[in-house]
């Protein structure tokens, strides 16, 4: 046998290094991360007819039962009536707010402080502080009977009448609250894209005459399509996720107006305690948000990697 040379031993210490020092992390991901997963894939070919039971194989089944399931396209429609409702809000305002705080004014800071602090609010809290303000009683509801345009109120949380004939009142409350909540996340992202713009290139439209709000329209969203285009996709990921905002102000209600795929999953999983039409569903929001994962790779690849969040 060909005995290795210190040199070589030398080599192979330094190649080794770096993966001895990733292993650590490496064992937690595949224990915490990787192993339930390919449980989880497992489990969704499968069926419990009593937890303390093993469970046995039935191929294809849930998947069957998930394409005859009312509730899973009601819950896949309030999801894209989700994304469809919030990305556009969140793509647009938030590059309005950080043109906004972008000014050299006095005191732009507490602008931006203020903009921001929703963002590092709890959702916990957040849902229930707009769960009080939506409430029969709640501050909104007494604003619309006092200047009587709603003598009656909203039902905000509790109708599942569709606002506009398109999205129910109890979802579109909710969405609120999710726009509410990203709006400063979204700015920042927008603020590092502006502060990259050079100043010459608005010295040089002015000059051209594209001065006030035209050189916004001229010169800084071509620039920040590359900003708008991962916020897109950023804020859309988010949205397919949802859960908190559901759990603590709806509950999907009512009548499955405002409940989502997330939420719906969790239900199965833990207050029906069906685990594997749980995994199944889980398993069928996974490529949805690996098909989103993998625009955003896309994306980032295409603008290059100096741009990263």
């Amino acid at each position: 046998m060909m005995q290795l040379k210190s040199q070589d031993w030398t080599l192979i210490k330094h190649r080794l290094t770096p993966y001895l020092f990733l292993l650590p992390a490496l064992i937690l991901l595949v224990l915490t991360v990787f192993w339930p997963a390919i449980q989880a894939f497992y489990l969704s070919f499968t069926s419990y007819e009593d937890l303390s039971q093993p469970a046995q194989w039935i191929g294809f089944g849930n998947f069957l039962r998930l394409w005859k399931d009312a509730v899973f396209w009601k819950t896949l429609e309030n999801t894209f009536l989700y994304l469809v409702g919030v990305v556009p809000i969140l793509v647009m305002v938030p590059l309005g707010l950080a043109i906004l705080v972008n000014q050299k004014l006095r005191g732009m800071n507490w602008f931006r402080a203020a903009y921001y602090t929703p963002v590092v609010i709890s959702m916990v809290v957040a849902g229930i502080a707009w769960k009080w303000l939506y409430a029969e009683n709640g501050l909104l509801n007494q604003v619309l009977t006092t200047l009587g345009l709603f003598p009656e109120g909203i039902p905000w949380l509790t109708s599942p009448e569709k606002l506009l004939g398109i999205v129910p009142i109890s979802l579109a409350s909710v969405m609120a609250v999710t726009v509410w909540k990203g709006l400063g996340y979204y700015m920042v992202i927008y603020l590092a894209g502006l502060q990259s713009i050079p100043a010459d290139v608005y010295e040089a439209a002015a000059i051209d005459g594209s001065d006030g709000i035209r050189k916004h329209w001229d010169i800084t969203v071509p620039l920040m399509k590359p900003y708008l285009a991962l916020v897109a996709v950023i804020s859309a990921i988010s949205a397919t996720k949802v859960f908190e905002e559901v759990y603590i102000m709806t509950q999907g209600g009512p009548l499955n107006s405002s409940k989502t795929i997330v939420y719906y999953l969790y239900e199965e999983a833990f207050s029906n305690l069906e685990i594997s039409y749980a995994c199944t569903i889980g398993l069928v929001l996974f490529l949805i948000i690996l098909g989103l994962s993998v625009l955003r790779l896309a994306i980032n690849q295409q603008n290059g990697d100096n741009m990263t969040v």
